[in-house]
């Protein structure tokens, strides 16, 4: 087993989650981790910090994607 199959494991089969690691919420995502550090930088992906740790709420990967398939399309 891989450290993706764990990672997806571990907070798949968990619904008491409220918060993600950056790198959970790109796997969710399927994006790379620096891609999804940039989107909470230019702020289209919900984070929060809790002490010195940024976390993703686990909903917020959910709504970047709502945003955008309602995203006007570009010529």
């Amino acid at each position: 087993m891989d450290d993706h199959e764990t990672l997806a494991t571990a907070t798949d089969d968990d619904p008491t989650l409220v918060l993600l690691k950056v790198e959970e919420a790109a796997h969710r995502l399927r994006i790379g981790r620096t891609t999804c550090f940039a989107l909470i930088r230019t702020g289209a992906l919900e984070s929060v910090m809790v002490g010195g740790l940024r976390r993703v709420p686990v909903d917020a990967p959910a709504a970047y994607v709502a945003s955008l398939r309602t995203a006007p399309l570009a010529a």
